[in-house]
């Protein structure tokens, strides 16, 4: 395995790594963004509040996105041992 093709193959990795975490994070990012929002309104600065909603929103993502991830993510370790061979060479 040349340290090219190892740099490739980490970065596809580094990619799927983003593809797969980035909605979930994202949806914790905007609900925390809207409970800070409603926060700062209602002069309520509460840390304990914003933990609920985040965990909701991460939850839901999940539940929505979870084959969507397993199917992506098998897709991927079937063809990284698909061609694990052709790596050793």
């Amino acid at each position: 395995m040349s340290a090219d093709f190892a740099a490739q193959m980490l970065q596809e990795t580094l990619k799927l790594i983003g593809l797969l975490a980035g909605p979930v994070l994202l949806a914790c990012l905007l609900v925390g963004v809207l409970v800070g929002l409603l926060q700062a309104i209602t002069q309520i600065h509460e840390m304990t509040l914003t933990f609920i909603p985040k965990m909701v929103a991460v939850a839901l993502a999940l539940m929505v996105l979870l084959p969507w991830m397993l199917r992506t993510l098998s897709d991927f370790s079937r063809e990284i041992l698909l061609n694990f061979p052709q790596y050793l060479k």
